[in-house]
């Protein structure tokens, strides 16, 4: 069962002026594709080849740092991409919002903590709100494309929003100005995907 390349729900232009198409066209159809078209090549053949991804990262061995790499690129990329979407951004509702209540006092406090993990990431990684089994919410950051499914990594839990500061995913628009991008980011987040991802690992 080999792994594929998603395909975006909207176009690569449909994100601007907060995330450009030249940098979602290189994004996606680059790097994405690269570190699907190698997590196939590196499980072809073995035990790994029929299991979901995130069975692969819930039981990486993590000194397999091919799969490590490519497989964690891999889902965190799908992830991205399904968290946002053109006309969104504004504020979480429902049970999910609450939930960010009860875990960070406010919203803004939320999206201070979380704006914080992005930019405090030393070089390249992510930054996540992740959700427990007991529906409580926690933020932390990932280097690499380490995310919190992989044993030991940190903060755990099942990941229900994650940003890619790599800086391939906002150096063509921002440069050096990682903040920038990060408040951009709050504009295009579809919260009833997330609010969806809330539902399904509470």
């Amino acid at each position: 069962m080999a792994f594929t390349l998603p395909d975006l729900q909207y176009d690569y232009n449909a994100l601007e002026p907060h995330i450009d198409a030249r940098t979602m066209e290189i994004h996606h159809g680059k790097h994405h594709n690269g570190y699907t078209t190698n997590l196939n090549n590196e499980i072809a053949g073995t035990a790994l080849e029929n299991e979901t991804i995130e069975s692969i990262l819930k039981n990486l061995d993590l000194d397999n740092k091919a799969v490590r790499n490519n497989g964690g690129g891999y889902f965190n990329h799908c992830l991205f991409w399904n968290i946002m979407g053109p006309n969104k951004g504004g504020l979480p509702t429902g049970a999910l919002a609450k939930a960010i209540d009860n875990a960070f006092g406010s919203f803004e406090d939320f999206k201070n903590t979380f704006s914080k993990a992005a930019a405090t990431q030393f070089g390249s990684g992510w930054a996540w709100l992740c959700v427990h089994n007991n529906g409580v919410l926690k933020v932390c950051a990932t280097a690499n494309q380490d995310n919190p499914l992989m044993p030991g990594i940190g903060c755990g839990g099942t990941p229900i929003l994650g940003l890619d500061v790599w800086e391939h995913a906002y150096y063509l628009n921002y440069q050096n100005r990682r903040p920038d991008y990060i408040e951009a980011f709050f504009n295009v987040i579809d919260w009833d995907a997330v609010a969806t991802l809330y539902t399904q690992g509470a």
